[in-house]
């Protein structure tokens, strides 16, 4: 666990430059675009000696006081700073072990909500992506996931392999860097879970994209936000959405929507009405 969180200290010293914190560029030739680590260390207040064993993982127990003048000086935001209290707790053997066994059954009350959310596109996913349960709607917008087995079928995957998903998705980009931050965060709080190590070295093995965006080390915990899609049977359409955390379970439950009145809203009834066709 320490080589988590020495990785995510390089790559996001890498991430700063010197004149980003007030430091002169220096002479001479840098092996790295960001921070030299006694240019960390010296912003942090700690030897370079001590910073140099914890990025090595021979210093497994940094203070708070440490992560917070770490995280200062890397311009860390919020979930980062929160991310690298994470994986420092770990690295201490201080935090709990996460769920280990993901619980991979929908409760009947989420089926439910699923149906009666419509026309609205909404599915469960687990902490994989894993998709667990989605409505006609959900199924119809993501289009071609339902032709995959069961068990091929995640958000993550869907992404990066499936061949509709570079045309379905206007910011493909976007889409493709916030699946790997989220997964990132995720794997790095439970380092060792097999269904999440599986997963990204899947990935890592078929798409050297996924591959590129997975060594850059960012994490970010997908909340909401607009989502822009090319749908080859309604069109252009741009939807709101919001993820939430399923209590106790490890799932997300995400609904799209659309204000009423708006074409993006038509295109919803739309989509609806070529679901319940199927």
């Amino acid at each position: 666990m320490s080589s988590a969180l020495g990785a995510f200290l390089r790559a996001r010293r890498a991430r700063v430059r010197p004149s980003d914190v007030g430091l002169p560029p220096g002479t001479g030739l840098r092996r790295t675009p960001g921070l030299r680590r006694e240019e960390l260390a010296a912003l942090s207040g700690v030897s370079i000696d001590y910073y140099i064993r914890l990025e090595q993982g021979r210093e497994t127990n940094p203070s708070s006081a440490v992560l917070d003048a770490l995280a200062a000086a890397l311009r860390l935001d919020d979930e980062e700073h929160a991310h690298l209290y994470a994986l420092a707790s770990h690295a201490a053997r201080r935090a709990y072990p996460g769920r280990r066994t993901a619980d991979r059954t929908v409760r009947p009350a989420v089926r439910l909500l699923l149906e009666n959310v419509r026309p609205c596109p909404a599915y469960v996913v687990a902490r994989t992506g894993d998709v667990l349960a989605a409505n006609p709607e959900a199924q119809a917008l993501f289009i071609g996931m339902g032709d995959w087995p069961e068990h091929r079928r995640n958000i993550v995957r869907y992404v990066f392999l499936h061949p509709a998903a570079r045309s379905l998705l206007a910011d493909w980009d976007g889409s493709a860097a916030s699946c790997v931050a989220n997964l990132r965060g995720v794997l790095e709080t439970d380092p060792g879970a097999p269904d999440l190590t599986a997963l990204s070295e899947e990935l890592t093995a078929e798409s050297a994209e996924f591959a590129e965006l997975w060594g850059r080390h960012d994490v970010r915990h997908r909340g909401g936000g607009r989502k822009s899609f090319r749908h080859p049977d309604v069109g252009d359409l741009t939807l709101l959405y919001e993820s939430l955390r399923l209590g106790g379970t490890g799932q997300r439950l995400t609904i799209y929507q659309a204000a009423p009145g708006t074409s993006d809203h038509d295109a919803l009834t739309l989509l609806s009405l070529a679901a319940g066709s199927r």
